[in-house]
């Protein structure tokens, strides 16, 4: 399983699993756009590069949702694959495949308007790597 919807007042949040960190990472990124769109419907022909930093596990997983959610609400990029090249606690570097948004082949699900700091946890575990992130809906 790579995530489950988790209940929050007013809000929604998912947490999300990972053998490792950037199967983490990727899980999370695959977690928000299968909340968004119907991802089997999408293609990937496109790709696009992203990067991010951050001071912790945390920060880096709030803004990496941050810049992907930013491709989709800005530039109406609807993200199918992601392939993390280099992860180390302050920084992730990525090529995500992606459809340019059509209303007509592209249903979305849920408007999600941010990634929150709220409850936030990114942690090395026993079993792998998990993390819990809440979305303002």
């Amino acid at each position: 399983m790579k995530y489950e919807v988790i209940d929050h007042t007013a809000d929604f949040g998912i947490h999300v699993f990972g053998a490792d960190a950037k199967d983490l990472f990727a899980n999370a990124a695959f977690a928000l756009f299968d909340l968004i769109t119907d991802i089997d419907a999408l293609k990937g022909l496109d790709e696009h590069k992203v990067f991010v930093t951050g001071d912790d596990w945390p920060d880096i997983m709030v803004n990496w949702l941050r810049e992907l959610l930013y491709l989709w609400t800005c530039k109406e990029m609807l993200v199918k694959t992601i392939d993390i090249f280099y992860l180390k606690e302050f920084e992730l570097a990525a090529s995500v495949r992606f459809d340019p948004y059509n209303p007509d082949r592209h249903e979305i699900r849920n408007e999600i308007k941010a990634v929150t700091y709220h409850q936030i946890q990114v942690e090395k575990g026993p079993l792998g790597w998990e993390s819990k992130i809440i979305f303002d809906v």
